[in-house]
C-alpha cells in the first residue's frame, strides 16, 4: 500500500476501503474492481494525489462513522450507507480529476448523522409524558381502630412498566413503585402490618424516624426477619415531623434497588413555621436493577410537576439509590428549607441540589417565570444520550 516515487511523480496509493471490505455496501463487485484498475492505472501529480488521499481518508472516516452509528435507529444506517459509502464519483478519477460528488460526501454524511440523531432527541420529547401501566407513591389512607391509625402493606412481585415498552419485575409494597405513600402527623399512633409475599425474608426500616428501638426494622438487632408467606407488625407513637422514608433493610440491595420503598411523610403538631404551598410534590430517586427513575418511571414516562404561575411548590427529595443525585431545575431556583425532615437554621437560594442516598432534602419554588421548565439529575449519563432524555428527566411546567 506504499506510494512509490518515479520520475518526480507519485504513485497514488488503494483506497484503504478496498481492503477493509470487498465493496461498500452500495458498490457491486464489477465497480471495486473498476476502482482497484483506475488506481492502478493512474498517474497524477503531488497535488492530485494528496486531493485523492484526503478522499480515501473521509471515506474510511465514513466507515468508522458507519460503525459507530450502527447502535442508533435504522434510520441513521440507512443515511450513512446511501451517503458515506457511494463511491461513485470515485469512478472519474482520471489524470487530475475529481467529482464534485466525492469531494462533498463526507459533508453529506454528518449531516445525515444529525438529523437521525435529531429525530430521536425530537420523538422522545414529544412522547412526554407517555403512558405506562402502574403509578406508584399514591398516598395510602389508614383505617382507624380504637384511634391507632392502621395501614396494610403486602410485599410480593409484579410486572412494573418503567418507561414505555420497559417491563421488569419489580419486589414492591402493595404493588407498586414506589410504595404507597404514608402520611400521619406528629404524636399519632400508627400500627403497619407488613405481609411478606415474596420468597424471601424482609424487614422494615423507618429511615429517618426516631422510633423505639424494637421498632426500628433490623432483622437480628431488633427483630427476627419476616419469613416468606410470615407477617409482622410495627406500632409506634410518631415521633419527629419531617420527610422521611420506609423501605426493605433485609438483602436490601437487592430488595430496595427492586422497589421495596415508599416516602413517611410526618406533618408538624405545630404547623405555624411551615410554608404555604400550592402542592407539595414528593419525590423519589432511585438507580437500582431497574434503571434510574423519578418515582418509579424513567423518561419519557416521568409525571410532570405542573403548575399556575405564581404558585408555591414543595419539593421532597429522596435517594433510594446507590448513587448521588445533584437534581437541577432550569429557569427557576430552589430555596432549601430542610435537610433530612429538619429545618435548616439559613435556608439558601441554589439550582442544583445534590442529593445522597438517604438522604432527603425539601426546597421551595416560586413559579413566577412561565413555560416548560427542563428538571433533571445533572450527572449526564442518568439522564441523557445520544438517543435522547431517558430516566432521570422530567419538567416543570408553568403555565
Amino acid at each position: 500500500m506504499s506510494s512509490g516515487h518515479r520520475g518526480g511523480e507519485i504513485e497514488p496509493s488503494l483506497p484503504m476501503e478496498v481492503f477493509l471490505f470487498p465493496g461498500p455496501p452500495n458498490m457491486s463487485s464489477k465497480s471495486s474492481y473498476e476502482l482497484v484498475q483506475n488506481f492502478l492505472t493512474v498517474r497524477s501529480n503531488r497535488r492530485t494525489f494528496l486531493r485523492a488521499s484526503a478522499i480515501g481518508a473521509a471515506a474510511v472516516g465514513a466507515v468508522g462513522c458507519k460503525k459507530a452509528a450502527g447502535s442508533t435507529a435504522g434510520a441513521m444506517t440507512s443515511a450513512m450507507n446511501t451517503s458515506s459509502h457511494d463511491m461513485s464519483g470515485m469512478e472519474g478519477m482520471h489524470g487530475s480529476a475529481i467529482t464534485p460528488a466525492a469531494a462533498t460526501t463526507p459533508a453529506m454524511s454528518a449531516r445525515a448523522a444529525a438529523d437521525a440523531m435529531d429525530a430521536m432527541h425530537e420523538k422522545g420529547m414529544k412522547a412526554f409524558p407517555a403512558k405506562t401501566a402502574g403509578k406508584g407513591n399514591v398516598i395510602l389512607h389508614p383505617r382507624i381502630e380504637n384511634g391507632v391509625k392502621v395501614f396494610e402493606l403486602t410485599t410480593k412481585k409484579v410486572q412494573w412498566e418503567t418507561a414505555p415498552g420497559q417491563t421488569a419485575e419489580a419486589w414492591t409494597y402493595n404493588g407498586i413503585v414506589p410504595g404507597p405513600q404514608i402520611r400521619v402527623r406528629e404524636g399519632d399512633r400508627v400500627r403497619i402490618h407488613v405481609q411478606n409475599d415474596l420468597p424471601e425474608s424482609t424487614a422494615i426500616h423507618f429511615h429517618g424516624l426516631e422510633v423505639p428501638n424494637a421498632q426500628d426494622g433490623m432483622p437480628f438487632v431488633t427483630q427476627p426477619p419476616i419469613k416468606p408467606g410470615a407477617s409482622f407488625t410495627y406500632e409506634f407513637d410518631v415521633p419527629n415531623a419531617g420527610s422521611h422514608m420506609y423501605h426493605a433493610h433485609h438483602n436490601s440491595t437487592k430488595q430496595v434497588s427492586l422497589g421495596l420503598l415508599g416516602a413517611f411523610i410526618v406533618e408538624p403538631k405545630d404547623t405555624s413555621n411551615e410554608p404555604h404551598v400550592d402542592i407539595d410534590y414528593v419525590m423519589i430517586l432511585n438507580d437500582g436493577l431497574n434503571g434510574y427513575t423519578l418515582n418509579g418511571k424513567g423518561f419519557p414516562a416521568t409525571e410532570p410537576i405542573v403548575c399556575k404561575r405564581g404558585q408555591t411548590i414543595r419539593i421532597r427529595y429522596m435517594n433510594e439509590g446507590m448513587m448521588i443525585h445533584p437534581m437541577h431545575l432550569h429557569g427557576i431556583h430552589q430555596t432549601v428549607i430542610a435537610k433530612d425532615g429538619w429545618p435548616v437554621p439559613h435556608p439558601w437560594k441554589c439550582d442544583t441540589i445534590n442529593i445522597a442516598p438517604g438522604e432527603r432534602w425539601d426546597t421551595i419554588i416560586k413559579a413566577n417565570n412561565p413555560g416548560t421548565w427542563a428538571f433533571h439529575c445533572h450527572i449526564l449519563p442518568h439522564a441523557e444520550s445520544e438517543h435522547g432524555m431517558f430516566g432521570m428527566v422530567t419538567a416543570l411546567i408553568v403555565t
